[in-house]
């Protein structure tokens, strides 16, 4: 008996749990949007006259077919990922995975991209997202052009402007402070002579007789008055001495304050800064590119950046994590990337190999002259000449 099965028996009811799933793509046809179960249906549609008419509607305007089934696809494909995903980066893949577990989805082999890989491409040439390849795969980050959520961002950025100018004035002042105290605290040192007896044949008398009606002054003699000049002129001196040293006490514990206060603000997690020379560590790229040192050109979304290799003019977009900072010789100027002094250019004086860290004296700005002691490794790196 041919034709459709009766509704209600078995076979029906296994047609049906057959037709609910994802079939295979290549028994799809997006013209007449008709999904095969196997080849010899697949064939028999092919053959039919429906199919025939949508194929000289196709002829007609190819390009203009594409162009749909293109837009409908990616616009498809970035609602799945601003709706389930909003701005995180993600891998593509799964975006992928997730738009074609709808059966009824618009098939990429319809579209103007081969593969997903020539499609994240396109999505990143085009702006709407941010893309980037890592060991893992192709990467993406939608980009929200909503209004609503740009004025959101400038409103976030204007606060942390604000925030950032109110932390650059209390430094100020407190630099301001440790300038002052620094000044009160100079003090000129006495000068000291050497001992010399006026006169070798002086002569000490003592008088006992003394008058009712008055009392002579008691008087020293001058080798005795030089004697207690000294002596309270020592006393006199280390008293400002040890006000010195706790005036300098007291300006250590305002500077340390100080830099805990920038530490804890300008500690991030990322670090990448442009102007510095990095070390391609990551070996995704091939042995071409591994342990090649680059400068950094351009920062991405701060945790990705486009590098040119020093001595070529290759240029390539790494993650932070695919390369690390660059420790030169002493005396070579280096940029802090990370901690306290974040943005400061520096002089290396001194390197610790032991336990990987350096001393750097920091080369411009009102903290000229400043020694940093045992700053990280991963803190600095070598700015490019």
């Amino acid at each position: 008996m041919g034709g459709k099965a009766e509704k209600g028996t078995p076979k029906y009811i296994a047609n049906k749990i057959k037709a609910k799933g994802l079939q295979k793509l290549r028994w799809y046809c997006q013209m007449c949007q008709k999904q095969c179960r196997d080849e010899n249906g697949f064939k028999c549609h092919t053959m039919s006259e429906s199919h025939q008419r949508q194929l000289l509607l196709f002829a007609d305007n190819a390009n203009k077919y594409i162009d749909e089934f293109s837009k409908e696809f990616a616009d498809g494909y970035l609602e799945l990922l601003r709706r389930q995903f909003g701005t995180k980066r993600v891998n593509a893949n799964k975006v992928y995975q997730d738009y074609i577990s709808n059966r009824d989805h618009l098939h990429m082999n319809a579209t103007q991209w081969e593969t997903l890989t020539e499609f994240v491409k396109w999505l990143g040439r085009e702006g709407k997202c941010v893309v980037d390849e890592t060991e893992k795969g192709w990467f993406v980050a939608y980009v929200d052009r909503d209004p609503a959520a740009i004025a959101a961002q400038e409103a976030k950025a204007k606060k942390e402007k604000m925030d950032k100018d109110d932390q650059e004035r209390m430094l100020d002042f407190i630099q301001k402070q440790v300038e002052r105290g620094r000044k009160e605290t100079t003090v000129e040192e006495p000068s000291y002579s050497e001992f010399k007896r006026e006169s070798s044949q002086e002569r000490v008398t003592l008088s006992l007789k003394r008058k009712a009606e008055e009392k002579k002054p008691e008087t020293l003699p001058t080798s005795a008055l030089k004697l207690k000049a000294k002596e309270e002129s020592t006393k006199k001196f280390k008293t400002e001495k040890e006000d010195i040293k706790n005036k300098q006490s007291a300006l250590d514990e305002i500077m340390k304050m100080e830099e805990r206060a920038k530490e804890k603000a300008n500690r991030k997690d990322y670090w990448l800064t442009e102007g510095i020379l990095v070390k391609i560590t990551t070996k995704s790229l091939g042995d071409k590119y591994y342990k090649r040192k680059a400068v950094v050109e351009r920062v991405v979304e701060k945790y990705c950046a486009h590098v040119k290799l020093v001595d070529d003019h290759v240029k390539i977009k790494l993650d932070q994590n695919h390369v690390e900072t660059v420790i030169p010789s002493a005396g070579r100027l280096v940029r802090f990337v990370n901690g306290a002094y974040r943005g400061a250019t520096g002089v290396l004086k001194n390197i610790d190999i032991d336990n990987y860290c350096c001393d750097v004296e920091i080369a411009e700005g009102p903290l000229t002259g400043r020694l940093v002691k045992r700053v990280q490794y991963e803190d600095i790196s070598k700015l490019a000449s």
